[in-house]
């Protein structure tokens, strides 16, 4: 009988359901990319629609042309607050503290290298070591600030040297208090590697993903092929399991070129809410 009674036990305990995450929970890893919105209209518009489209959390590009006082009215006037911030790497060198201190008044802990031009990409293994070792300087430096500094990928550097691709040497020659990075699967993908896989190789790097699709050729071709996620290409239900698994703190939307703002943000955001509520937290 007690041989049973343990059985039973075990069944029941097995057939529990998993918990799942609460609507407050998901929205509050949700972010929206403003670079999204940077056709509509005034800031003011743009800050307003993410508001009216149900987003908490929004990630910055740079200043958006404000200044520290205008900014923060206008993030507390659509109850938003702010994950991180887009900001060049020459004006982290040339304007290192304007940068941090706008960034530390609005409440920003978080800066984001977003992009390399291609006249300053590296060439070689060794350049891409040597801008690993900039960023991880930088990153050291930003941490004594109260900063923390990330990377945001496209596909170049997915390219491999010497078998390894240029956003894996960044990683590897990096401490990873000093450098996380911001994934953009759907860039990831189009540079022919997989999410999921450098997700799971890189547990506690990866701070935020952006969460955007690709869509085939002959769709969307005006909108540079991307979609929003769950209404292309990409395999989420592999890709998000394995981001949270990795310790990914945001999922951030993002989209490079809408036509319709409006539709893509909402849509993008109903997509990544209903997707994220299934999973177990």
């Amino acid at each position: 009988m007690k041989k049973l009674m343990v059985l039973a036990g075990l069944v029941t305990s097995l057939v529990l359901p998993i918990p799942q995450a609460s609507a407050a929970d998901v929205e509050n890893e949700i972010a929206l990319q403003m670079y999204t919105l940077r056709n509509v209209g005034t800031p003011a518009e743009q800050f307003a629609m993410a508001h009216k489209a149900g987003f908490k959390h929004v990630e910055l590009v740079g200043t958006h042309g404000l200044d520290a006082a205008q900014m923060k009215s206008l993030l507390q006037n659509n109850q938003l607050t702010v994950t991180s911030a887009h900001v060049q790497l020459s004006a982290l060198e040339q304007d290192y503290q304007p940068t941090v201190a706008f960034n530390k008044a609005i409440g920003n802990h978080t800066i984001i290298v977003p992009w390399i031009e291609p006249q300053d990409r590296p060439a070689s293994q060794q350049g891409w070591i040597e801008y690993a070792q900039k960023l991880d300087k930088l990153g050291a430096k930003l941490r004594k600030d109260g900063i923390q500094l990330g990377y945001h990928n496209h596909n170049f550097e997915m390219k491999k040297y010497g078998g390894i691709t240029a956003l894996e040497i960044i990683l590897n020659h990096t401490q990873r208090d000093n450098l996380k990075l911001e994934m953009d699967a759907a860039w990831v993908s189009r540079g022919g590697q997989d999410p999921a896989r450098l997700l799971k190789a890189y547990p506690g790097r990866i701070y935020a993903l952006h969460a955007k699709d690709n869509a085939g050729i002959g769709v969307r071709d005006d909108e540079m092929n991307f979609a929003p996620l769950g209404d292309g290409l990409l395999d989420w239900k592999t890709i998000l399991p394995a981001a949270k698994a990795s310790g990914v703190k945001w999922f951030i939307v993002e989209h490079d070129l809408p036509k319709d703002p409006w539709q893509i943000i909402t849509t993008s955001h109903q997509n990544l809410r209903a997707a994220l509520e299934k999973l177990p937290h």
